[in-house]
């Protein structure tokens, strides 16, 4: 089996095994990074599949998030390899469309994981988390422990970057719609009119944005109560923030991924509730997706009422709240990931 990872735009640097595929399929895998743990654990996931079918896969990353120049050179070096299939984490899901259309024009099916597409049907098919319903639940967990605190909220959004649609809106207006937030536009942020919205600021999804963002609502309003976070980076950024200022233990703070680092932090009580995703079986279920095309065409069907293919969420507290499904800290801990 080929690994190949783009360490930038004009360097491909090969490493691994050079043994050919068993059965002839050639996969790629193009990520946003090659430093996340998400992306790692996911290309952890698509190696030990690939290596299971007999597929020769190569692998591919930005040097930054948001390296969409990186990707798409990534996808010309696909076409070129004549791959069968590519499973793809897009770091600008509008342009990168044009990349696509050449990969299937090219005969590859192209499948988007974790993050869907502008537009979704740009794709074949998506692997991903319910990012709605993953921000959904820690939405109605938090409404469930303010109880009728609730009503009078000041709530922090720490979203990702200022760019929209993004796997980020989804997660923003999923916690919106579980504490009772009512949404205008569940494809965007921004144009909800609920009063205890005190603001959104971007983190660019790391430690160091989430803490100058929460600075920065801080600023706005002090009492905040509430913090949505994109990611457990962000939270853990958040929390330092409210830390310093001698806050921590009379806030909120909820956010998504699951990592291990994230899960951890509930534990310690940096974060109240995470959503946890499972970035390993996406990839696992995108590398068998791809050999079954290779094999006789057959597309990925998704999961029955979405437009996309479930890999599954699921809510992670020590504080469980009656009514809303979750898991325990210890078993998130065996579940989890980086």
């Amino acid at each position: 089996m080929r690994y190949v990872t783009a360490i930038s735009a004009l360097a491909l640097v090969a490493s691994g095994s050079m043994a050919l595929a068993q059965d002839g399929t050639t996969a790629c895998l193009i990520t946003k990074t090659d430093t996340n743990p998400f992306f790692v654990k996911m290309r952890e996931g698509a190696e030990q599949k690939a290596q299971e079918l007999g597929i020769e896969l190569m692998t591919f990353a930005g040097q930054y998030d948001g390296d969409h120049e990186t990707q798409a050179q990534a996808i010309e070096t696909c076409i070129a390899s004549q791959a069968d299939g590519i499973l793809l984490l897009a770091s600008d899901t509008s342009s990168i469309v044009s990349s696509v259309e050449q990969a299937q024009e090219a005969g590859a099916i192209v499948i988007a994981l974790d993050t869907p597409l502008n537009p979704a049907s740009a794709a074949d098919a998506t692997f991903a988390t319910d990012n709605f319903r993953a921000g959904e639940l820690i939405g109605e967990w938090a409404a469930a422990r303010m109880g009728e605190g609730a009503e009078d909220a000041r709530i922090a959004f720490l979203d990702l970057n200022v760019s929209q649609p993004t796997v980020g809106v989804l997660r923003d207006q999923g916690f919106m719609q579980g504490f009772g937030i009512d949404i205008a536009d569940p494809g965007r942020y921004g144009d909800e009119s609920d009063p205890r919205i005190v603001g959104h600021d971007a983190t660019q999804g790391n430690e160091e944005g989430g803490r100058r963002a929460m600075e920065n609502l801080l600023a706005q309003d002090p009492n905040i109560d509430v913090v949505y976070t994109i990611n457990e980076p962000a939270a853990a950024g958040a929390y330092e923030a409210l830390d310093a200022l001698g806050r921590a233990d009379e806030v909120l703070v909820t956010s998504v991924d699951g990592g291990c680092p994230g899960i951890q932090n509930v534990r310690d009580g940096v974060i109240g509730a995470t959503a946890q995703q499972y970035p390993l079986r996406m990839a696992a279920l995108g590398i068998e997706a791809i050999h079954q095309y290779a094999q006789d065409g057959t597309l990925p069907q998704p999961t029955e009422g979405k437009d996309f293919f479930d890999t599954g969420v699921q809510l992670v507290t020590d504080n469980p709240v009656e009514g809303i499904e979750s898991i325990t800290v210890d078993e998130g801990l065996e579940l989890c990931w980086g």
